[in-house]
């Protein structure tokens, strides 16, 4: 009996894991207070300034291994448009977005190697990932001179400072104050971060909007099928008493 109590403990806790760490992953959005990110997989032109902004900006230190640049044609960019302007360092348009920085040497620079983003938004979410590119700050007491309101204590520098400019943080109301403005308006900026986090989105998961169309092209198949079958039945057993 023994046995079996401690078996229905486990079964329990398995059970219940679950819903314990989207509990907590919830109740830490809502701290947060995550932006809806503008996620569209079908918007090609927001992914392709989002692409631009990944390269010119991320990919400097940042990898994405299991995305390789081939899979921009899907988003409506000819070969020619990611030799010009996507491979700036001699890749082949059917490489991997692989970085040249040594792993070991970015961490004695940064603290810790920066991290692949090939699935960044399905391991953080999308939402995270916005505020998080909005959310930096000036704090003179990290080693960068910069901290971040979702991620505290980030490692990372704002790498996109001069196209935002420079906030403050109200320790008190926990606010977001623009007290040197970027190259960009805020709005403009909202738009950049907006388009980064598609690609980031879509990176994670490029074959997703394929997925949800076969998806609903099965179901319309399963429908019609569903009615042919129904009328079959009946006309199979019509003249059975």
């Amino acid at each position: 009996m023994k046995i079996i109590d401690n078996m229905k403990n486990i079964f329990s806790a398995v059970l219940l894991a679950p819903l314990f760490v989207l509990s907590l992953t919830a109740a830490a959005n809502e701290e947060l207070a995550l932006d809806k990110a503008p996620v569209d997989a079908s918007n090609h032109e927001s992914l392709q300034r989002g692409a631009r902004t990944f390269v010119n900006y991320c990919l400097n230190c940042h990898s994405a291994n299991y995305m390789r640049y081939n899979r921009l044609l899907e988003i409506g960019l000819t070969e020619k448009q990611i030799k010009d302007n996507l491979l700036l360092a001699g890749e082949k348009v059917g490489d991997t977005m692989k970085v040249a920085m040594n792993k070991k040497e970015a961490a004695k620079w940064l603290g810790a190697a920066p991290p692949d983003l090939s699935v960044e938004v399905r391991a953080r979410g999308a939402d995270w990932v916005y505020t998080y590119m909005r959310g930096f700050y000036r704090d003179s007491s990290r080693p960068t001179g910069w901290n971040n309101t979702v991620f505290d204590k980030v490692g990372m520098p704002h790498v996109l400072y001069e196209l935002q400019g420079e906030q403050e943080l109200n320790h008190e109301t926990h606010e977001l104050k623009l007290v040197k403005p970027g190259r960009l308006s805020v709005e403009e900026y909202d738009v950049l971060v907006g388009d980064l986090t598609n690609f980031l989105a879509y990176m994670s998961e490029p074959a997703k909007q394929q997925r949800n169309q076969l998806g609903w092209l099965v179901l319309l198949f399963l429908s019609v099928l569903l009615v042919l079958t129904y009328k079959l039945k009946k006309a199979y057993w019509k003249d059975i008493h």
